[in-house]
């Protein structure tokens, strides 16, 4: 589940820096996935 939306927020900030959409919404929500990412990827490893 998170992997999709990872790969969603993705493909919405490249066609934002192409076409204009969402303008700082999409930056910001790219920026909040990368650090849960982050999070459950180091938190995954000690548990």
């Amino acid at each position: 589940m998170l992997w999709t939306i990872i790969v969603v927020l993705v493909i919405l900030w490249l066609l934002g820096f192409t076409l204009h959409v969402g303008g700082a919404l999409i930056h910001l929500l790219l920026v909040i996935a990368v650090v849960v990412l982050i999070f459950n990827l180091v938190s995954g490893r000690r548990g």
